[in-house]
């Protein structure tokens, strides 16, 4: 019987990231009930099964946990919103897909997002500044994005900025509406019809608008 080839011993590098990914795990998890500021650097050591002092080899502080963690929740959402305002100038369609894509992320890194709406509001300085300009950026790209639109492209820059504030702050509020939603069937379709309205309202009256310079 022909023998199986080994598996190859995990490198130092495959150690290090393993055990950074933990630590990310464990801060989710253990902020699930508090927030980032209650957290202590020995509860996710104990979490990981490590010794405090090798908490260091990864993060200097409970801070730059936190600010890994922001990093994380949102690279990947903004390249997916910034993909389907550039395949397809719709107004409609760029609501639809938008909603459409943030439901599936809140769903598929919920704990992540649950840790952005707690620290919002109740983290470290540090980790809500990350939050507040991580949020300025989505809205900085999509005045980008609209001033390439019939309509938008002759507004001033300040109605642009304006504009893309109500859409992502409708789209966070979103968001934590889904998290903080009863389980029932229902209760998720209500929020995304909901929400799409509300869009395409803002947007109906955005078409509208006469922009000043």
């Amino acid at each position: 019987m022909a023998q199986q080839a080994a598996t190859p011993p995990e490198t130092r590098g495959e150690r290090k990231e393993r055990t950074r990914r933990a630590i990310l795990d464990a801060a989710l998890a253990l902020c699930e009930d508090s927030s980032l500021v209650a957290l202590s650097l020995r509860q996710v050591a104990k979490e990981v099964g490590i010794v405090p002092t090798a908490f260091y080899r990864h993060f200097e502080s409970i801070e730059a946990l936190g600010l890994a963690l922001v990093d994380e929740s949102f690279v990947s959402l903004r390249a997916m919103l910034r993909d389907v305002r550039r395949r397809d100038p719709s107004f409609t369609d760029i609501v639809d897909r938008s909603i459409s894509i943030l439901v599936e992320h809140v769903h598929r890194q919920r704990s992540h997002f649950l840790f952005i709406a707690r620290e919002r509001a109740a983290g470290p300085l540090a980790v809500r500044e990350a939050i507040r300009h991580e949020i300025e950026l989505c809205e900085r790209e999509l005045a980008t994005d609209l001033a390439r639109l019939p309509g938008p492209s002759s507004w001033s820059g300040d109605d642009l900025r304006t504009l893309s504030n109500l859409i992502v702050m409708a789209m966070v509020a979103t968001a934590e509406a889904i998290m903080a939603a009863p389980p029932r069937p229902d209760a998720e379709k209500q929020i995304v019809e909901a929400a799409r309205t509300q869009l395409r309202m803002v947007l109906i009256g955005a078409l509208n608008w006469q922009s000043r310079g």
